[in-house]
């Protein structure tokens, strides 16, 4: 999602650092950004002229203090409120004290993300949908205490990058992933009790007019991913019954098939 991000960003003509704690995630970033840029170009939806000039204003670094100057920080790391605390109580101690933190999360409520924080007026939520440099929508996400003029500045630059926004309220997996977890959930549980096949259930799904099926998208996001958000979902609708997360699924995480980024998970997939 972060290089999917970033890409947009570039393509708008942005600055942009892309930073992990990962040396080799960066390296990967690196390689699949600039790779991303020349078939843009190659497609014919990016002069040659602004791939060079958005190659020499990208980087990625292994050290947030690169991050110190930027007017917007977009954080999409694990799906984890203690992670992504630690991360945005080192961005508010390094950035300035005009910029704007945003989260990309899927299910976390704004209000939760934005407590560790002084200045949670400041603090939004931007989250896109993967891929994030093609897909169109994105939900901005006003915390109980996000100013307006934050809302209106993430909405401004989504709009920038030629998305479509939704201001959505503060609760937890905001308007998509409400409706998505349904999506996933009862696709599992006809695949459990046997009544179809993973494949069967895509193709039926797909003639109905959706692009994807659940297990094709639940491969293209990552299971691990998928099913963090549906547990998350869960705990914070104080275990709904219609968000419990599938064994099924779990199931999969456990035996390391996590979709197209471990070259298996619902589906086989080539290297």
């Amino acid at each position: 999602m972060g290089r999917g991000i970033a890409l947009n960003a570039l393509r708008c003509g942005h600055t942009v650092v892309i930073f992990d704690i990962s040396a080799e995630a960066c390296a990967a970033a690196n390689v699949w950004v600039r790779d991303q840029l020349k078939k843009a170009v190659d497609k014919g939806l990016l002069t040659a002229e602004a791939s060079a000039k958005a190659e020499l204003v990208f980087s990625t670094t292994t050290s947030l203090d690169d991050c110190a100057s930027a007017d917007l920080v977009i954080e999409a790391v694990a799906e984890r409120l203690d992670i992504k605390h630690d991360l945005f109580r080192a961005l508010e101690e390094r950035c300035a004290p005009t910029t704007i933190l945003a989260s990309n999360t899927s299910s976390i409520s704004i209000a939760s993300l934005a407590r560790c924080l002084v200045h949670q007026d400041r603090f939004v939520g931007l989250h896109f949908f993967n891929p994030a440099h093609i897909m169109k929508l994105v939900e901005v996400i006003k915390g109980p205490r996000t100013s307006q003029q934050t809302v209106d500045v993430a909405v401004a630059f989504a709009r920038e990058l030629g998305k479509t926004t939704v201001v959505a309220r503060d609760v937890p997996g905001f308007i998509v992933n409400r409706v998505a977890r349904n999506y996933y959930n009862e696709a599992q549980r006809i695949a459990m009790e046997q009544a179809a096949q993973p494949e069967q259930i895509d193709r039926c799904m797909r003639a109905i007019g959706f692009k994807m099926g659940p297990f094709e998208l639940m491969d293209l996001i990552g299971v691990d991913v998928n099913l963090d958000v549906t547990k998350s979902m869960y705990a914070q609708y104080f275990n709904e019954p219609r968000f419990t997360p599938s064994l099924m699924q779990q199931q999969y995480v456990d035996a390391g098939l996590h979709g197209k980024k471990t070259n298996g998970g619902f589906y086989p997939y080539e290297s």
